[in-house]
């Protein structure tokens, strides 16, 4: 193809999806051309007004692995553009050090959030080859800086150098008593892992004796040390499948289900893991969910998952540091793989390790499957490029602003983190698509023909059964036959609306509070249409005690389009989250009604910029719901269009006012429930976590199949 021509399809690709693909093209180009007029041409368009040229550029200098394209990255590193400073900071760990970088990719460690991650990556990968500057950068940074998480920072840092150089400095740091706490909880970790555990061992047993907080972070360190070796496999003859959602507090009760991260995945990794292990059929006797979690709660976990030998049981990763939204979540990375190869190592190790997103927990459980050798399975979907070809395609997202975006949202690092995941992955699982295989081919850059063994499509489920449970206890409330007290919290909601708002029929939606899930949005059309006078609009999800960022902003734009003091005068209902089985209950109320309070006859909708799958969906139409969903995705696969909801381009918000009007209608046209049962006939028939669990049950016996085959023909190799 030519550098030249590579650079020309970047430049003129139709769609900013097309040019991001078109830049592995271009790196891999300029890798076969390693000239000094390339080297040139790719420094001026990385200096240039093109941030998505730019990003893609300073990436191809990466892939020609030449001396003067390093030296043209280093002093990338001092561009005034931060998009620019940050993609020179992860382009320049694909090659070999540069003594002359240690100290700028150390002052963007001190700096911190997703920048300093990927600085602090390269400085890693390049600790194995040149120690000694990394050591002595670190050392001298910490003689300026007090702050404590700048410090804690570089003292992380300094722990990822195996070399025997950085055990004295981490020992001395980890024993100051003098050091801020955080510092000092940065050495103790780092001690977990060194080369030498004899000359840290009793450093780690004087600060456990000691207790507090210290003290539980230096006993999970002392089980890191010991944590050597090969893995002592456990017996059985069933698979010990491990899956791993790290932005959630998951728990068997689904208590924070809607907060912060604690979205939909959550909800299905309980259900799914339950299902897994209670039907023989599976091949599966052993699942372990890995979420996030505190220290004590990791150190009780695990002596229950090295004990365990069937059953779902749950392991928690302790992150050192306060829950965070999962796109600011980024530096807990270090800390994040020693969570889970702690886990994974109690459990004596697991066949199959299951991979859903591209966030930090997937990138550190990549690392640590490569390490214990255990193969994973991803669940890939084209997401962010989904999301990308979205904001592209309405206006938000343009070439020129492409770098400043990609600080907040890191669609570069995700779109590539994706491509690895699946590429390494030992089998491939996809949700259904009405074009899964054009999408995948145009948005993710994979040709579903190659390998087509090697990968599954697997819808997602729900639990049928609780949501049948649901409706029978809001029937026989209608009836005023059975007492639930999820319906008379949902009744005390709308009580307290204005006296014209009660016994209006209710337009639902269940999700995090996240401009993705487009709660705002939701508002923006309910008000803006026609229905808003004939139906109350209940948003159930997010920690309104405490909101994250991503929960603030939301909370912002729907306080600017209907502010608190009217909601009860409008009919906007803003509970916070609530457990899945009162969400289900809110959702039978919705469909039936529940006497004085909400009419019959309501809507479930979904206003998402994308939506993969959907369970709050399928649960909606579980319940009987008429729902409106967006056009794109996993809804598009079982949504009837016109019949059993709309499909709609829900990032309009015109269209999804629309949308609305046109669902509220249909539901008052209907004569009787036949369609409410063709819903649930849906999800019954196609889509129960039972069915999800016999796919997947499936695809993990192939991996542990061919798993035992590899390593038997590697045994007659030998």
């Amino acid at each position: 193809m030519g550098v030249m021509t590579a650079l020309d399809e970047v430049l003129t690709a139709p769609a900013i999806i097309d040019a991001m693909r078109a830049a592995d093209d271009l790196a891999f180009e300029a890798g076969r051309e390693p000239a000094a007029r390339t080297i040139r041409i790719l420094q001026r368009v990385a200096r240039g007004d093109d941030e998505l040229a730019a990003i893609a550029a300073t990436h191809a200098l990466a892939g020609m692995l030449d001396e003067e394209a390093s030296r043209v990255l280093v002093d990338l590193l001092a561009d005034d553009r931060e998009f620019e400073r940050q993609h020179a900071a992860w382009a320049l760990g694909s090659g070999l050090p540069r003594h002359e970088a240690v100290g700028a990719l150390l002052r963007m460690v001190v700096a911190g959030g997703f920048t300093g991650m990927l600085a602090q990556r390269t400085l890693e990968q390049w600790s194995g080859f040149a120690p000694a500057p990394l050591v002595a950068g670190a050392e001298g940074g910490l003689l300026g800086i007090d702050d404590p998480a700048p410090r804690a920072r570089l003292v992380e840092t300094l722990g990822l150098v195996r070399d025997q150089l950085a055990t004295a400095p981490l020992v001395r740091l980890a024993s100051d008593p003098h050091e801020p706490e955080p510092v000092r909880i940065a050495a103790v970790a780092a001690l977990g892992q060194r080369p030498d555990p004899a000359a840290v061992a009793s450093t780690l047993e004087t600060i456990a004796a000691a207790g507090g907080f210290l003290g539980a972070v230096a006993r999970l360190a002392l089980v890191d040390l010991g944590a050597t070796g090969l893995i002592r496999r456990r017996g059985g003859s069933g698979a010990t499948v491990a899956q791993l959602f790290l932005h959630a507090d998951i728990d068997p009760g689904m208590r924070t289900a809607g907060a912060g991260d604690n979205g939909g995945i959550a909800t299905l990794l309980v259900r799914l893991g339950d299902a897994l292990v209670r039907d023989p059929e599976t091949g599966v006797d052993r699942v372990i969910t890995l979420s996030r979690g505190s220290v004590t709660g990791a150190l009780d976990d695990l002596v229950s998952v090295e004990a365990s030998e069937r059953g779902h049981g749950y392991g928690r990763i302790p992150l050192l540091h306060e829950p965070v939204p999962a796109a600011d979540a980024w530096p807990l990375r270090v800390a994040t793989r020693r969570g889970i190869r702690r886990i994974l190592r109690a459990a004596g190790g697991v066949d199959v390790l299951h991979l859903r997103m591209a966030d930090v927990g997937s990138l550190a459980a990549a690392d640590v499957a490569r390490e214990l050798g255990t193969p994973v399975v991803f669940t890939l979907a084209p997401d962010p490029h989904a999301v990308i070809d979205s904001l592209d395609r309405s206006g938000r997202l343009g070439r020129a602003g492409f770098g400043r975006a990609d600080l907040a949202e890191h669609f570069w690092f995700r779109t590539r983190l994706v491509h690895r995941l699946a590429a390494n992955a030992a089998h491939t699982v996809h949700f259904p698509r009405p074009r899964l295989e054009e999408d995948l081919r145009r948005l993710v850059g994979v040709d579903p023909a190659s390998d087509a063994a090697l990968r599954t499509i697997v819808p997602e489920g729900v639990d049928a059964d609780a949501i049948d449970r649901a409706v029978a206890e809001a029937e026989a409330f209608r009836q005023g036959t059975g007492a639930s007290p999820a319906l008379d919290e949902l009744r005390g909601l709308v009580d307290a609306l204005a006296p014209e708002r009660r016994g209006l029929p209710l337009i639902l939606s269940v999700g995090r509070l996240h401009r993705v899930k487009g709660m705002a949005s939701l508002v923006e059309a309910w008000a803006s249409s026609s229905i808003a006078s004939g139906a109350n609009l209940l948003l159930v999800g997010g920690d309104l005690a405490s909101p994250s960022d991503d929960e603030r902003e939301q909370l912002d734009r729907i306080d600017a389009l209907v502010p608190a003091a009217e909601r009860a005068h409008l009919g906007l209902l803003l509970p916070g989250h609530r457990p899945n089985d009162v969400v289900a209950r809110w959702l039978a109320g919705a469909r039936l009604g529940v006497p004085g309070a909400v009419a019959p006859g309501g809507v479930y909708a979904c206003a998402s910029l994308k939506e993969e799958f959907g369970i709050a969906l399928l649960e909606a139409m579980a319940a009987g719901l008429f729902v409106v969903a967006p056009d794109g995705g996993g809804p598009a696969t079982y949504v009837d269009d016109g019949a059993t909801g709309i499909l709609t381009a829900t990032w309009d918000v015109a269209r999804l006012a629309s949308a609305l009007d046109e669902a509220v209608a249909a539901v008052r046209a209907e004569p009787d429930g036949r369609r409410a049962e063709r819903s649930r006939a849906v999800v019954r028939e196609r889509f129960t976590v039972q069915r999800m669990a016999e796919a997947l049950g499936g695809v993990y016996r192939t991996v542990v199949r061919d798993e035992a085959g590899l390593l038997e023909s590697a045994e007659r190799a030998r």
